[in-house]
């Protein structure tokens, strides 16, 4: 089978598993080669506080089979308005196989245009800016739209990379990715999601966002003008 080349746009405040999650499931099979993509090749700094080292610039990125842009804290609004980061994912999209994100990567992708007419989703907390973008937002887990798969909050990654990885390299070998990781989740709390959670939880964390959300929003209602959409 012939190499696939995946890649993962990385940038200063990036959510970790956002990237970590997909990359563990992607990065299976002999046959893919995962690339880690910034502005140069210096360590960053994760919105959690790890370190991760790009392996690959904006220039010399080959061709990619697959450009997955992951979510980010406050840090994420410059991406959104950077336009060598822009050019970069339109560029890539052209010959990508598949167009991809993780959680509010997908507010990226949208600032870019390459959302508009597609399906898609993010984390539960952005979905209705998401749709300021002019995406039809689905409330799923993860969506797949023709060449675009957008997988919802930070967790999702691994539903994610393993729905990527059964299209790229067919359902056993997904299948066999998802044994290996023993992916076979039992979470202790029945609190994932808004319905679940309850008012009492969603409400605190909220407020607790609400910061990071009033940011997203103005640059949201911007890009929206920009992209001369109604907000």
């Amino acid at each position: 089978m012939s190499q696939l080349q995946i890649g993962f746009l990385v940038y200063p405040g990036v959510i970790q598993l956002d990237v970590m999650a997909a990359y563990q499931v992607l990065a299976f099979p002999p046959n893919t080669q995962v690339h880690l993509v910034w502005k140069n090749l210096t360590p960053i700094l994760s919105n959690e506080g790890l370190t991760l080292t790009p392996t690959v610039t904006l220039a010399d990125c080959p061709p990619l089979d697959v450009i997955c842009v992951p979510g980010g804290g406050m840090r994420q609004i410059e991406i959104i308005k950077d336009v060598e980061i822009l050019d970069f994912l339109q560029q890539q999209s052209k010959s990508a196989q598949y167009v991809t994100s993780v959680c509010t990567g997908s507010m990226i992708l949208a600032a870019t245009g390459l959302l508009q007419g597609y399906k898609a989703t993010c984390h539960w907390a952005f979905r209705g800016q998401l749709a300021m973008m002019g995406v039809e937002v689905v409330p799923q887990r993860v969506v797949v739209d023709r060449d675009r798969i957008t997988g919802a909050g930070v967790t999702s990654g691994i539903d994610f990379g393993l729905t990527l990885l059964g299209l790229l390299c067919g359902e056993k070998v997904a299948k066999m990715a998802q044994l290996m990781m023993e992916y076979t989740p039992e979470p202790p709390f029945n609190a994932g999601t808004p319905e679940t959670a309850g008012e009492e939880i969603v409400q605190p964390l909220m407020q607790f966002g609400k910061p990071l959300l009033d940011a997203f929003l103005a640059q949201t209602k911007k890009t929206a003008s920009q992209l001369n959409l109604k907000s």
